[in-house]
């Protein structure tokens, strides 16, 4: 086949273009060798200075990778302390609606209070001082002054007060009864 192609190369061509065939493939020979040897070069120069350049980019990569790393660090502690920011901020605004919340339903329940006619520690406070110096009042009207006697006597709490006061109440809304009763 290589001898047709000649033959047929030849017959076209003529004598002169056989000659001229076989300088172009020695050219093409030539640099196809050039650049083999251009290759190994190449190859010789990386193995050489290889390992240089690999250091050399090992180093380049610490030095992005440090700088990454800071960088990284930076914006987690700014979220962090804006994530601190916000949450006092949020923490200040709820305890501040708390406390309003808690003040509206102290205030709606006192109004509830008041409006059922029960009476507040202020007005049992209140009426105690009086009943206080009303006793004083009282106790220094009595002959023979017995005001000793009543503050050496052990306080009552007002509940006890409030129900022998009642059974006193009860006993002389009986009494006028009876003795109507006897009369008639």
């Amino acid at each position: 086949m290589l001898k047709k192609a000649k033959a047929d190369l030849g017959e076209k061509m003529g004598g002169k273009s056989f000659e001229q065939a076989k300088d172009i493939s020695q050219a093409v020979v030539d640099s196809s060798r050039q650049i083999w040897l251009a290759g190994l070069g190449a190859f010789s120069r990386v193995q050489e200075e290889g390992a240089k350049v690999f250091e050399t980019l090992v180093k380049q990569g610490e030095a992005v990778e440090s700088k990454t790393r800071r960088t990284a660090t930076d914006s987690a502690a700014a979220a962090s302390e804006a994530a601190r920011t916000s949450f006092a901020e949020v923490q200040k605004n709820v305890s501040g609606t708390w406390d309003k919340l808690e003040q509206v339903f102290e205030d709606r329940v006192a109004r509830a209070l008041s409006k059922l006619g029960v009476s507040t520690r202020g007005d049992v406070q209140r009426l105690e001082k009086r009943v206080e110096s009303l006793a004083a009042v009282v106790d220094g009207l009595k002959p023979g002054n017995a005001r000793t006697e009543r503050t050496a006597s052990p306080r009552k709490t007002s509940a006890e007060s409030r129900s022998k006061d009642g059974a006193a109440a009860a006993g002389s809304a009986k009494r006028p009864v009876r003795a109507a009763g006897k009369r008639a």
